[in-house]
């Protein structure tokens, strides 16, 4: 996928999650969702969540890029031991998330974390773009063994098209 393209993702999506928040009714907000324990509310939250762990990922790949391979490996394989306990944060988090931010609040982070995101993308050489690190493949459906900076960017928006289809908004 190319720069272009990520960025068209990440613009769809601050306009698609606007319009899922500001067309849903409270009562389809607070009802569950479907394939989690979460509501849609806590799932929006979710879904929100994943741009901002990118934020993280690119810090965190930067850093893992410039040491030896064994270290991201190493560091990924640590990650997947701690697996079970990942998955209990992130559920609990998205717990109370879309109640402490509320619904506006939900959509100026979309938008202010997506348009930092595409700034962030288009100042990416290719050779930024294509550095990389191991994941935690036990984390997300989406990690993969190995991904690089233009991979994570994508990332985000599988994670949030996966999420979405959860969703029983009308």
């Amino acid at each position: 996928m190319d720069r272009t393209e990520i960025v068209a993702e990440l613009e769809q999506v601050a306009r698609d999650y606007r319009n899922l928040i500001d067309t849903a009714r409270i009562g389809e907000l607070r009802a569950g969702s479907n394939g989690t324990k979460w509501t849609n509310e806590q799932l929006l939250f979710h879904m929100l969540f994943g741009y901002l762990l990118v934020r993280n990922l690119l810090f965190l790949v930067r850093i893992m890029a410039r040491l030896p391979e064994g270290a991201s490996r190493r560091f990924a394989a640590t990650l997947n031991a701690a697996t079970r306990p990942f998955h209990v944060v992130n559920y609990v988090g998205s717990l109370g998330g879309a109640r402490v931010l509320g619904h506006t609040g939900m959509e100026r982070t979309m938008d202010r974390v997506t348009s930092s995101l595409v700034k962030s993308l288009n100042r990416q050489t290719p050779e930024s773009l294509a550095r990389g690190m191991h994941f935690p493949v036990g984390w997300d459906p989406y990690f993969r063994d190995y991904m690089t900076i233009a991979e994570i960017y994508h990332w985000a928006t599988q994670h949030y098209e996966h999420h979405r289809r959860q969703l029983t908004l009308s």
